[in-house]
């Protein structure tokens, strides 16, 4: 009897000790995936809510617009995104700047293609250099999530001058 109970125990808990393995398997690489899929969650919303007629919005004259900014990302994702895997950067075409369907579209197709490069990292790559350039994949990862943070707090300082509620600001239905 003793050895079917410690058989039934051996069972119960070798599904949860696999699952607090893999739970813990590329810790870091797995906490940088989530802060790309939030700050690009928020990023998209962003562009997404901001109206068509605040896309020329700046409050210096040395600022970028709105509709730049979200050009920039883009461009700026494409070219970090690729350097965390090794890929080749995918083709942009800069939209014009109120063109927000375009701009909308071109940010969330970057914010893709980072998901997909930051999809092949473990921790044991991060430390890996990156070929023909100084630097890791880790300074390429914190380059993009640094960068995606940094735009997001000033879109979000641009949304309340123009009377709206940044993303992560509103309420939760």
């Amino acid at each position: 009897m003793k050895q079917w109970v410690w058989v039934a125990v051996i069972c119960c808990l070798t599904p949860m000790a696999a699952r607090a393995q893999s739970a813990t398997a590329d810790p870091i690489s797995n906490r940088l995936r989530a802060l790309l899929d939030s700050e690009a969650k928020n990023l998209v919303a962003t562009a997404q809510e901001f109206p068509v007629d605040k896309y020329t919005f700046h409050p210096t004259p040395e600022g970028m617009t709105v509709g730049a900014t979200m050009s920039h990302i883009a461009q700026v994702n494409n070219r970090a995104c690729a350097l965390v895997s090794g890929a080749q950067p995918p083709a942009y075409t800069k939209p014009g700047e109120t063109d927000k369907d375009q701009l909308v579209a071109g940010l969330q197709a970057s914010m893709d293609f980072c998901r997909t490069q930051f999809a092949t990292l473990t921790d044991a790559k991060l430390a890996d250099p990156i070929p023909g350039r100084e630097g890791t994949r880790f300074g390429a990862v914190l380059e993009v999530t640094n960068d995606l943070i940094d735009h997001y707090a000033t879109l979000s300082v641009y949304m309340r001058i123009n009377g709206l509620l940044p993303p992560t600001a509103q309420k939760k239905p």
